[in-house]
């Protein structure tokens, strides 16, 4: 009824693992939080830009391009000087963004047991929740009944 098929799948593995290159796991995951982190800088580098005098951010992008250039093994970001300018959005809604890359970031640095980068994260989210208005105690983020 049907022919029988008589070459190989393009599908099927090839026996040797050598014909593609392969990352581990944890490269994997370096190279998820760098990028997590690098688009975290780059959303606090426009924040910078509408809050020029803001010694927080300021830190937190130092921080931030540090932990990109060790999880690059030591290339640092490529960062662009952003006037006000050229920023796309308003503040709260770069602070909205901030928080949710800044959340990625700490669910990746979790699974790869990176504590030094999961701080990091995590005072970046404190930050620009606390930027938009909410705080952690908030009856709307724990769930507690009004």
């Amino acid at each position: 009824m049907y022919e029988p098929i008589r070459t190989k799948s393009v599908h099927t593995m090839a026996g040797t693992t050598s014909d593609f290159p392969h990352r581990s796991r944890e490269e994997e995951l370096d190279i998820q939080l760098a990028g997590h982190l690098a688009a975290l800088l780059a959303v606090t580098d426009e924040l910078r830009a509408l809050v020029p005098s803001s010694a927080d951010l300021d830190a937190a992008a130092e921080r931030l391009a540090g932990q990109v250039a060790r999880l690059r093994d030591g290339h640092p970001p490529v960062r662009v000087p952003v006037a006000a300018a050229q920023v796309t959005g308003e503040a709260p809604a770069l602070h909205e963004r901030a928080h949710a890359l800044a959340g990625r970031a700490l669910v990746v640095a979790a699974s790869r047991a990176d504590t030094t980068a999961a701080i990091l994260a995590a005072e970046r989210m404190d930050a620009h929740a606390a930027a938009r208005g909410e705080t952690r105690n908030s009856p709307e983020l724990s769930g507690a009944a009004h």
